[in-house]
């Protein structure tokens, strides 16, 4: 019981102890959390569902043996291809450089997808699963905002600290378990073949996290934390001072800079030593950050050693190290357990080290990220220590200029190494229901790389590698080849799905709304604050704004009642604003370039139905292609310009007018009718399954010829 005790003092103890927002394009910190309450939690279920299993035994076999004989194949398989690109897809199979796409195609069907209203990953692979529109799952952006603080929010997750602390001098210990929910609606599609005792494995689909319990294997995806509790923190080390760095942000005195920290080599006899970074060790009154000390020297042939407390490795200029476990000493003498990869990107003199952000550790994660538990650990036996933070791909890293092209695509072609042997681990061992895993390097490396097919893009610099000139064209042609692979493994009858959530275009120029807002008497500022001031919008008087931006997809307005400040009485009032700001909005001309910046504001009460609807931005807003949410609007920023040049390595994007960028559809069968939905996928497997697609389902099979009229 001590033991126990100790545990849970030490997992609660990493609660962190205010949101980080590491991540803001693409998701937000959100606070470290524990899991022994969950893995006692699921003890005692499991010891309950022993006693009642006969009775369940019985009555599932029944709804399976009734579900096998509607069934039309034993095994669906769906390969994710996060951001695949239809246009793209289509020019490069008519010029025969993708064949394996081209004869699925030929073979079976080829279509673009429709995807969600806002054309966000979060929310189009939320209603792939759910078949649903946002208004039933309830995911609506990567960010949500709190209405009490106006502060952004992850949208699909919450980890919520224990509400009793007993103080014992130094120490704080929690008297309840934390609160670890998911915030997406609505039943999966393998939740349902489950309930009719079809097994599935679900590999990395994105808002998975906290995984679900269902009658199958899940690894979750998007929106696992890191050790920190971010969404993904890099720590850089250098000798430099901050003004020779690339980014020409932060610095060796230990600085913040977007998606990670700059920190200082401090010169130790030979060579140098520097700390690690881990979660705050909040079981402590001062809450102080946990710190793995290290020393790095100079190695052979402009290598160096890297010597940890438990570990000494030589790096290599340039190169990844494998995965390295990392012990962060916690109180009473527990150790929290991460993993990070290292790399030496300078040694001339100067040293630059940098470090991925530390992955929460799979053979012994602190808090449940598959289900089964036990699920996460027999990957990392099956094929070692592995990428399981959300986003695992380092995009703020490149951002930064901190690592070259070729380091961030050797990066993340690593990962993928990793998912393929999971995915077909998968395979070989699902002989009969559905296999569903989705690969992320489709999208991180078209988010980077888009600069290099736009010609005279603002993200272009005379740094930039030539040799990256094809490396979207290089990934197609890598997802050719997984795509033959897959196909060698299928046995026949199998269904394949092969599909994305939206597609991909280039991201030049951003479009601060708040900076609009305020420009045109809807957003005040406080007295005395300027334009170019405080992140997060700290620098806004909401007893005179109407409304806001908060995340990529849309907006809200300032409604009393509803939030902490709202002005805007709800009813006839709220609704008039909803027009003017569409009819304001709509068409919007970014004068500087002569051309359409947001082609279209939708109200959200018109696009949605369902029971969470509310909870949507009051506005979603669909930005012309090449245009996107800026970078200073996401983050709370009012500047004095609402147009700008999107001058990151982040050169690409999707969170565009969602009717612009469809995602791609292949299957090996014949479909009964065109134009599908990201919604129609889940009923479709369901019925090649032999199962009915439950009455929330807005998507209808395809293999029926009448598809629904929906929002999506």
């Amino acid at each position: 019981m001590r033991k126990l005790l100790l545990f849970v003092i030490v997992s609660c103890a990493l609660a962190a102890a205010a949101p980080a927002y590491a991540y803001v394009g693409p998701g937000a910190g959100i606070a470290f959390g524990t899991g022994i309450f969950f893995m006692a939690a699921a003890f005692f279920t499991a010891l309950a569902m022993l006693a009642i299993w006969p009775f369940r035994f019985v009555y599932l076999r029944v709804r399976q043996h009734q579900a096998r004989k509607r069934a039309k194949v034993k095994r669906v398989v769906v390969l994710g291809l996060d951001g695949l690109d239809p246009d793209l897809a289509e020019k490069w199979m008519g010029e025969g450089r993708l064949p394996t796409f081209k004869k699925l195609a030929q073979d079976g069907e080829f279509f673009r997808l429709r995807t969600t209203y806002p054309a966000v990953s979060p929310v189009a692979w939320s209603s792939f699963m759910t078949g649903a529109n946002p208004g039933r799952h309830n995911i609506f952006d990567f960010l949500t905002r709190d209405p009490r603080t106006y502060l952004p929010a992850l949208s699909s997750a919450y980890i919520g600290r224990p509400q009793r602390v007993l103080k014992l001098g130094k120490y704080r210990v929690p008297l309840g378990r934390p609160e670890l929910r998911l915030l997406r609606k609505s039943k999966p599609f393998w939740t349902v073949l489950g309930e009719h005792r079809i097994f599935s494995a679900v590999i990395r689909v994105p808002i998975t996290f906290p995984p679900e319990k269902f009658n199958g294997v899940l690894l979750s995806g998007m929106c696992v934390p890191d050790l920190r509790g971010s969404q993904g923190t890099f720590s850089f080390f250098t000798t430099r001072a901050a003004t020779a760095l690339p980014t020409g942000e932060g610095g060796a005195g230990g600085a913040e800079t977007e998606g990670g920290v700059i920190l200082p080599l401090v010169k130790d006899g030979d060579g140098w030593r520097g700390e690690i970074i881990g979660p705050p060790n909040s079981l402590l009154e001062d809450a102080a950050e946990l710190k793995i000390p290290f020393t790095i020297a100079p190695g052979r042939k402009g290598g160096a050693s890297l010597r940890l407390p438990n570990e000494t490795m030589p790096l290599t200029l340039g190169k990844f190290s494998d995965w390295v476990s990392l012990q962060f000493k916690a109180s009473l003498g527990f150790k929290v357990n991460g993993i990070a990869r290292f790399m030496l990107t300078e040694n001339n003199g100067h040293i630059g080290l940098y470090v991925t952000p530390v992955n929460l550790d799979p053979s012994s994660p602190i808090f449940p990220i598959s289900h089964p538990a036990t699920y996460a650990a027999y990957l990392a036996k099956l094929i070692g220590p592995y990428a399981n933070l959300g986003l695992a791909e380092d995009t703020w890293v490149l951002n930064e200029r901190l690592l070259t092209d070729s380091q961030f695509l050797t990066e993340t072609y690593l990962i993928h190494e990793e998912r393929e042997k999971m995915f077909f681990d998968a395979l070989g061992k699902t002989k009969q229901g559905c296999v569903v895993c989705v690969f992320d390097d489709t999208d991180r490396i078209q988010h980077m790389f888009y600069r290099y097919l736009v010609p005279n893009h603002p993200a272009r610099r005379p740094d930039d590698d030539p040799a990256q000139q094809n490396a979207i064209f290089d990934l197609y042609k890598w997802s050719d080849a997984l795509l033959a692979r897959t196909l060698k493994k299928l046995k026949k009858g199998d269904a394949l799905i092969v599909m994305s959530d939206h597609g991909f275009k280039s991201f030049a120029r951003g479009v601060n709304l708040n900076s609009w807002l305020h420009q045109n008497g809807y957003l005040a500022l406080k007295d005395g604050a300027r334009p170019n001031g405080a992140k997060w919008l700290q620098d806004v008087d909401w007893s005179k704004t109407r409304a806001y931006q908060v995340g990529l997809g849309g907006f809200y307005l300032n409604l009393a009642g509803r939030e902490a400040q709202g002005i805007v009485p709800p009813g006839e009032d709220a609704a008039a604003l909803r027009r003017e700001l569409i009819g304001n909005l709509s068409s919007l001309r970014d004068e500087e370039r002569g051309e359409i910046g947001i082609n279209q504001v939708w109200d959200a009460g018109e696009l949605y139905t369902g029971p969470y609807k509310q909870n949507a931005p009051d506005l979603i807003v669909g930005y012309n292609l090449g245009y996107r949410a800026g970078w200073d609007g996401t983050t709370g920023v009012i500047t004095d310009r609402v147009f700008d040049d999107n001058t990151k390595a982040w050169s690409g994007d999707h969170c565009m007018d969602p009717r612009k960028v469809p995602g791609v559809l292949f299957t090996n069968w014949k479909t009964e009718r065109g134009d599908p939905s990201i919604m129609d996928i889940a009923p479709t497997i369901l019925e090649l399954l032999g199962v009915d697609a439950p009455g929330y389902m807005d998507g209808r099979s395809l293999l029926r010829k009448h598809g629904p009229e929906t929002a999506e």
